[in-house]
This record gives C-alpha cells, sequence and structure tokens, in this order.
C-alpha cells in the first residue's frame, strides 16, 4: 500500500472564512469543487503523480472539531513559515514547531484553524 490516506475533508462553520484561512495560512489556491448538498474547495494535488487531494467541505451535519482525527497538511520547505502566518488569519498555535525523534523525521506543529478544527503541518526544514 502506497498510503493509507487516498482523501481528506476538513469541515467549516464559515466557508468563505475556512477558505480565506487556509490560502492565507499554505499560500495555495483552493479550486472550486463540485459536491451535491455541500460547498467544497480542494487542496491543490496533481492526482496524475499520486498525489493525495482534500478539500474544505461547509454543508449540514459537518461540524468542526479539536476532537477526533487529525489531519496533517505539507508544511514544506520550512512549517514555521505556515505557523507565522496561523494566529493573524484568525487560528492559534496549539503545539509548535516540534522535531520528531526519529532519524530523517523532519518536524511538526498542530494549530487550531479558523474553524475550530485541530489540523496538523510537517516539514522536513
Amino acid at each position: 500500500m502506497a498510503s493509507a490516506v487516498t482523501w481528506f475533508e476538513i469541515p467549516c462553520s464559515d466557508f468563505e472564512r475556512g477558505r480565506r484561512f487556509y490560502e492565507t495560512v499554505l499560500g495555495v489556491a483552493l479550486v472550486d469543487t463540485a459536491a451535491p448538498g455541500m460547498k467544497m474547495a480542494s487542496f491543490p494535488a496533481d492526482w496524475q503523480k499520486d498525489e493525495i487531494g482534500g478539500a474544505l467541505v461547509a454543508g449540514q451535519n459537518l461540524k468542526p472539531s479539536v476532537d477526533g482525527t487529525t489531519v496533517y497538511l505539507r508544511g514544506d520547505p520550512d512549517l514555521q513559515v505556515v505557523l507565522d502566518r496561523v494566529e493573524a488569519a484568525g487560528g492559534g498555535i496549539v503545539m509548535p514547531k516540534t522535531k520528531i525523534p526519529m532519524e530523517g523525521g523532519g518536524y511538526f506543529a498542530q494549530f487550531i484553524d479558523s474553524e475550530g478544527n485541530r489540523v496538523g503541518v510537517t516539514s522536513m526544514g
């Protein structure tokens, strides 16, 4: 198995606020995606290269949470750049940049996004 993860969704209570948060923090443009009964904007991913994709979603029964599964997003080349944007974009840092204690493991951190989700970020630098 190349990867256990194939897709992820991050729920938003305020879709446009959530979109602005992730576009600002990650420095990417999310792509509007058609989805029945919900709003969806996808993170950039190249399916032809087996990159894992995901999206912000808003709709009935989709609730942000700090409890439960944590999605980790790519923060290369240095996740500190991402973390430095979190508070200004309406989020908060809950775990600062931390070395992963294994050879070549890189770093990780966690933040609470503008919608109230706990999200992680990783990088090699």
